[in-house]
């Protein structure tokens, strides 16, 4: 089926000389929020505007907005969500173009010209790209977000396997449209329905633009992700962050697939919630929490994609490879595998826990895993988890 882009091919293929939007939403980082309009202002693609939507800060963003002048659009309004602040931006908006920029984040000068190179491409809905990380004062950490990011035709993959199949970076790390945007504005208001302080609006303009047309995709850099300990969701605990993603995830599936509908594609709902990333990590949780009792230890094999420092109340958790607390990588081969093992056994871990996303290390790391086998007990085997008792010796479940 034709993708419904809303606009002709011809009036598309005008867009690599139009002007591009840089929306920055805001609410109480008036401590980033220079950096960040300084970081879209200094753009090497002149040819933009820049609107900054003040969500009702109680801070002093007002001021630091006002001493923009007229190089940016202001907009004040009461408090009412992210999805709010985004859809009133939106609609004011005049750009071929636009990226949604959290305003402690910053851009790298290159982000919007690069992006446009890529959207010259008609069927191009979204563009992506990685995102380096920096801490409160502005000092990069040496971690980049998402590096390995899809592109292409992904609506298959939506349709299949549900939104979150495809992975996508934080706001600062897309791109979009006006075509594709024009779809699917306004976009619904339901933080405080959900009582959450927003619902991720990347996360659903992600997962619907590979429904209206295909991904470009950035290999470098283009932006920096701030964590200074205040934001809004990398903040909260496992449990908190598990609860809001489970439904969001509701939110964006029902959202996906009403747009399905509306387009005549038929998709399995069921299946999005059987093989989602989330309702899986929920699954792992309750499982985990039966299985190691509190006031236990356990070692975590999941290359850090469930993004924890904290996990179940009453429970730590060691990465592995682990250094002063923080993942350390893969290991180089079987023999530092064991001895790491051995090393956090000691230091006092009952349990090891392999998550789906790394079983792969069962086969890649043998000889890791049959000294598993032999030096432990497997308690739990499913789609999910690998659970191995480290207190029990040569006995398989």
């Amino acid at each position: 089926m034709e993708r419904q882009s809303g606009i002709g091919v011809e009036e598309r293929s005008m867009m690599n000389a139009s002007l591009a939007s840089i929306i920055i939403n805001n609410y109480n980082y008036a401590g980033f929020l220079p950096e960040t309009i300084d970081s879209a202002l200094n753009q090497t693609y002149l040819y933009k505007e820049v609107i900054v939507v003040d969500d009702g800060s109680t801070d002093g963003s007002r001021q630091v907005i006002t001493e923009f002048g007229d190089r940016i659009i202001p907009v004040f309004k009461e408090n009412g969500g992210q999805t709010s602040a985004l859809n009133v931006a939106f609609r004011i908006s005049r750009g071929q173009f636009v990226h949604f920029v959290d305003a402690d984040d910053v851009l790298l000068p290159t982000a919007v010209e690069r992006a446009i190179e890529v959207c010259r491409d008609p069927d191009v809905a979204k563009v992506h790209w990685p995102l380096k990380e920096i801490d409160a004062g502005s000092c990069e950490t040496g971690k980049v977000w998402c590096e390995d990011l899809p592109e292409g035709d992904l609506r298959e993959a939506v349709l299949n396997d549900g939104p979150d199949s495809v992975h996508h970076p934080p706001t600062t790390g897309n791109a979009f449209t006006r075509w594709f945007l024009e779809n699917v504005f306004p976009l619904p208001e339901v933080e405080k329905k959900l009582q959450l302080g927003d619902t991720s609006a990347d996360m659903i303009l992600s997962g619907l633009a590979p429904l209206y047309g295909r991904v470009g995709r950035i290999p470098e850099p283009q932006g920096y992700y701030r964590l200074h300990g205040g934001n809004g969701y990398s903040s909260l605990n496992f449990e908190d962050r598990l609860k809001r993603d489970l439904l969001t995830h509701r939110h964006l599936c029902a959202l996906v697939a009403q747009h399905c509908r509306r387009m005549g594609l038929s998709v399995d709902e069921q299946r999005w919630e059987k093989n989602s990333w989330v309702v899986r990590l929920c699954r792992a949780a309750r499982d985990i929490a039966a299985l190691v009792p509190p006031g236990l230890a356990f070692i975590l094999v999941d290359e850090d994609h469930w993004k924890t420092t904290t996990f179940l109340a009453g429970r730590k958790r060691f990465p592995f490879l682990e250094s002063d607390g923080r993942y350390w990588g893969k290991p180089s081969d079987d023999g530092t595998a064991i001895r790491e093992i051995e090393r956090l056994r000691a230091a006092g871990a009952s349990f090891m826990v392999f998550a789906w996303s790394a079983f792969w290390w069962l086969d890649y790391y043998s000889g890791m895993h049959q000294y598993l086998r032999s030096q432990s007990r497997c308690t739990h085997e499913d789609d999910c988890l690998v659970v191995f008792d480290l207190r029990k010796k040569g006995v398989s479940r």
